[in-house]
């Protein structure tokens, strides 16, 4: 097996913090230096808020892991100052296909309309984002990334939080006013605190491998229901960058999980499904479905986000992208409060946000499970009578489930004032308003995200004189700072002249009305910050 070298590594850094007598105390710490550690990171800094990152490895780049990013990640990812590159590097596909047998019976389309600057998904290697975000992060002065700095304790106090650390070098304390655990599913912050995931655990094991090989076969999701080459279980085949490839096999419950990650049980499996072709094996790992979340995600100053918060099944890509979320939800909110510009009881609807995230997430991967790995004969039975009517009836194409893919949560939230119009288009109270084509005054092309600022804004739809916003809400007129020349942020946003839309620092929209009110405005922007009731 060719072994990977990791893309980065870093060396250990001792830090002044540790030259103190008492413990330093910092606004915010982030333990873990994933990709959900690094957005919070990076979007607290370009809010003006400094943080330290502690992450006890000193590498990253082991194993693809994670590779499906969605639209809305790679959105959030673009505002961080990564986006494009992402992309340019990425595969890029929106389309997927199921089989049944050597059949297809399946197909769908994840973005089927234009005028979106982010595509439907990429397919990258968890270590290229991991990398593209440390080294965003190092032009971020705000931002102290220390690795092999590892907490081993943690203390709970009413206004602060006190962490050990172990370095190289000895261990040190440090107080922070905020503790972020983005430490993933084996989080030591979890373990610290006492929290127990709230779990359910399939017994399906399955084999994830990553081949390196040339091949020219199109850049789909391609799924199959016993495949000739695996028969009576499922597979799956993935492009990334570099001529590598993402396999899953089905191996069933009782599949030891040591014996089948030996090449000699690995290799011939690889050769029944490519044949003859030429391919290196590069990784490969055998896991076993878990959904799995803690009952609240914040516990005092210290909150959990991504896999420290909330586990899935990797089938639909929602691991990785919920984090992701996970942490510009998060951050948004704990800048404001952190400002005194909003009451620490807003975080509250982070846990109550990203909770029915999390739950929707868990609902899709256990559906998802069931589908794919039925339990019971009866359940296979019926499995097997949708993957066959599929092809023939629209009905049964619905309930074919090979892994519903990521997509933006749509958050049934207090932060929300709600229509007193009726609005018809994609954008909807409680989702990321959606990208549209502009122009802006000199002509040039924008896309509607790319122009939205990291604050409170207020989208209207010219009809008259430019409005006097409230103070905090950043104002763009449709019309006169940027130009809706193609029609599709009206159609979109189901707008008409004088349409006025609030959105969040997150994107998310939170109210809107057909002629623009200063007090309704007002009264949104007030409940938005957890002002109001």
């Amino acid at each position: 097996m060719a072994e990977r070298k990791s893309v980065y590594q870093f060396g250990y850094r001792r830090s002044a913090d540790q030259d103190s007598k008492s413990p330093v105390r910092r606004p915010v710490v982030i333990v873990g230096a994933g990709p959900v550690g690094l957005t919070a990171a990076i979007d607290l800094a370009q809010r003006g808020i400094a943080s330290i990152i502690l992450d006890d490895a000193d590498r990253i780049g082991e194993g693809s892991r994670a590779i499906c990013f969605s639209k809305r990640s790679l959105e959030i990812m673009d505002r961080l100052g990564v986006g494009e590159r992402l992309v340019e590097k990425g595969v890029t596909w929106k389309v997927g296909k199921v089989f049944l047998g050597e059949h297809q019976v399946y197909l769908f389309d994840l973005l089927p309309e234009a005028g979106h600057k982010m595509p439907a998904f990429i397919n990258l290697q968890q270590y290229y984002l991991e990398g593209y975000l440390v080294e965003r992060a190092a032009e971020l002065p705000l931002i102290d990334l220390r690795w092999r700095n590892r907490v081993s304790a943690v203390e709970r106090h009413e206004d602060f939080v006190r962490l050990t650390i172990e370095t190289p070098e000895g261990e040190y304390k440090l107080d922070t006013d905020w503790c972020l655990a983005c430490d993933g599913a084996r989080s030591k912050v979890r373990d610290c605190l006492g929290l127990k995931f709230e779990r359910h655990t399939f017994e399906e094991r399955f084999l994830i491998a990553d081949v390196k090989m040339s091949a020219d076969y199109p850049t789909e999701r391609w799924f199959w229901f016993d495949p000739p080459f695996h028969s009576g279980q499922s597979a799956l085949l993935h492009r990334q960058p570099d001529n590598v490839w993402r396999i899953d096999l089905q191996l069933g419950p009782d599949a030891n999980p040591e014996e089948e990650k030996k090449p000699e049980r690995v290799l011939p499996r690889l050769k029944r499904m490519l044949g003859e072709r030429q391919f290196e094996l590069e990784w490969v790992s055998v896991y076993r479905f878990n959904c799995a979340r803690l009952k609240k995600f914040v516990h005092g100053r210290v909150i959990f986000a991504g896999d420290s918060a909330h586990q899935v099944s990797p089938f639909g890509a929602r691991g990785a992208n919920s984090g992701i979320q996970d942490a510009e939800n998060l951050v948004w909110k704990l800048a404001l409060v952190i400002n005194a510009e909003a009451p620490e009881s807003l975080l509250e609807s982070y846990d109550l946000e990203r909770g029915q995230a999390a739950d929707e997430n868990i609902g899709h991967s256990t559906r998802s499970t069931d589908f794919i790995a039925p339990r019971t004969k009866q359940e296979r039975v019926l499995r097997n009578a949708v993957l066959q009517l599929a092809p023939h009836a629209p009905f049964a194409r619905g309930m074919v489930n090979s892994g519903r893919l990521s997509v933006a949560s749509e958050y049934d939230s207090p932060l929300s004032t709600g229509d007193e119009e009726v609005f018809a288009g994609s954008a909807k109270l409680g989702l990321p308003v959606p990208d549209a084509p502009l122009e802006d005054r000199e002509g040039r092309h924008r896309f509607l995200l790319q122009a939205l600022g990291a604050d409170f804004e207020l989208l209207y739809v010219k009809n008259g004189a430019r409005p006097n916003v409230p103070e905090g809400i950043r104002l763009t007129v449709i019309g006169e700072d940027l130009f809706d020349r193609e029609g599709l942020f009206m159609q979109r946003f189901g707008a008409t002249p004088g349409s006025a839309f609030l959105l969040r620092p997150d994107h998310h929209l939170c109210a809107r009305m057909r002629r623009y009110d200063g007090n309704r405005i007002r009264n949104a922007l007030a409940r938005a910050k957890g002002l109001a009731k």
